[in-house]
C-alpha cells in the first residue's frame, strides 16, 4: 500500500546527499570528506527512520557513510544499516516490535518492564532479525552508540569491544527506568536511554570532524514546531526523577527536543566550522508515538520514511 507523502523542504544543504551519490558513482571514498549519518531515537517512532534507512540502502548509499551515530532506537536503526540490513531496520518495527511481546502496559506494576529489551535483543535480534554482532564490531563504518550516564545524566559514546559489550551497549542506550529496565552496567558505569541527554547527536558528529551530516528525524516539522524547549520544568518531573534518575526528562519531550530544533536552525546555512548539515523529517505523520503497537500505523510510518528519502533523492537528481 502506498502512503501519500507531502514533500517538505527542510532547512539544510542537499550537498550532503550529493556527496553520497558522488561516492556511489565514483566507487570510492577518497574525496577528503567525512560523511556522518545521525539517527534520532524515540521508541516506536523509529519506524520513520527505519524506513529512511531502508531507502538509503536500496539507493546504494548506505555503505558510503564514514560513521553512524544513534541514540536509543536510532542506534538499532543505525546498527542495522551498518551491517547491510536496511530492510530489517524498517521491517523490525511493524513485524516484531509492534506487539505485546515487546510493549505491554499490563506489565506495569509487576517486576517486569513494560518494554521488553530482553525480547528485542535476545529473541528478535537473535532469530527473526538476527544481528551479526561480529560484523558490527569489525565494520569499517563505525557505529557510535550514545547513552546517558545514570549518575550525572551526561551523554557519552560507548566503546564496546566484545560481542557481549555490544549487546550491553544496545540495551544501555534504550534502557528507561521503570519502563524498559534498570540502568545497564558497562565499563564500570551505569547507563540509561541516550535520548535523555542527546536525542540527535549532530553537534557531536561535527565536533568529531564530520564535513557532511545527514540527520534522520522521527517527527514531522509540524510535530517539532509544537515543542517548547524553554518551558520551565514541570513539577511532576522532579518527583519522577526521584523515582528513577532521568525519568522526568524522558517524559518532558518538549525540553528534550530543544537540541533537535537547534539542529534545524543550524542547518539553514553552512556552519561556521564548515560542515554541511541536512535533516530529513517524515513527510506525513501517521500518529505513531513511542509506545504505539498498532501494526498498520507503524508500517505506514516506515513507508512514509522510505518515501521521504525517495523524494529527497529525486530533488537532487532534478538539479543535477
Amino acid at each position: 500500500m502506498t502512503v501519500p507523502v507531502v514533500p517538505v523542504q527542510l532547512p539544510g544543504d542537499d550537498e550532503v546527499l550529493r556527496a553520497l551519490v558522488h561516492r556511489r558513482e565514483a566507487g570510492h571514498r577518497d574525496d577528503g570528506n567525512r560523511i556522518a549519518l545521525v539517527v534520532s531515537g524515540g521508541g516506536m517512532r523509529g519506524a520513520y527512520a527505519g524506513g529512511m534507512a531502508h531507502a538509503l540502502e536500496d539507493a546504494g548509499l548506505s555503505s558510503w557513510f564514514d560513521v553512524v551515530y544513534g541514540s536509543s532506537a536510532g542506534a538499532f536503526v543505525g546498527g542495522a544499516l551498518v551491517v547491510g540490513e536496511g530492510r530489517g531496520s524498517s521491517h523490525i518495527f511493524f513485524e516484531d516490535m509492534a506487539s505485546r511481546a515487546f510493549i505491554d502496559p499490563r506489565r506495569l506494576g509487576t517486576r517486569q518492564p513494560m518494554v521488553s529489551l530482553d525480547y528485542l535483543i535476545d529473541d528478535v535480534m537473535a532469530s527473526s532479525k538476527p544481528m551479526p554482532w561480529e560484523r558490527l564490531r569489525d565494520s569499517p563504518v563505525r557505529l557510535r552508540v550514545v547513552a546517558t550516564a545514570a549518575d550525572d545524566l551526561t551523554p557519552h559514546v560507548l566503546e564496546p569491544e566484545t560481542v557481549d559489550e555490544w549487546k550491553r551497549a544496545f540495551r544501555a542506550t534504550a534502557s528507561i527506568p521503570l519502563l524498559a529496565g534498570r540502568p545497564v552496567e558497562l565499563h564500570g558505569r551505569l547507563w540509561i536511554d541516550g535520548s535523555v541527554s542527546e536525542p540527535l547527536p549532530v553537534p557531536r558528529a561535527v565536533s568529531d570532524g564530520a564535513t557532511h551530516v545527514l540527520a534522520l528525524l522521527n517527527r514531522t516539522v509540524g510535530e517539532l514546531s509544537k515543542a517548547d524547549p524553554d518551558a520551565p520544568p514541570a513539577r511532576w518531573a522532579g518527583a519522577m526523577n526521584r523515582l528513577a534518575p532521568g525519568l522526568g526528562l524522558i517524559a518532558q519531550e518538549g525540553r528534550r527536543l530543544g537540541p533537535v530544533l537547534a539542529v534545524l536552525e543550524r542547518a539553514r546555512t553552512r556552519a561556521e566550522d564548515g560542515a554541511y548539515v541536512l535533516a530529513l523529517a517524515p513527510g506525513r505523520s501517521m500518529g505513531v508515538r513511542g509506545l504505539t503497537v498498532d501494526v498498520a500505523r507503524v508500517e505506514q510510518a516506515a513507508r512514509v520514511g522510505y518515501a521521504t528519502v525517495q523524494i529527497a533523492l529525486r530533488r537532487i537528481e532534478r538539479v543535477a
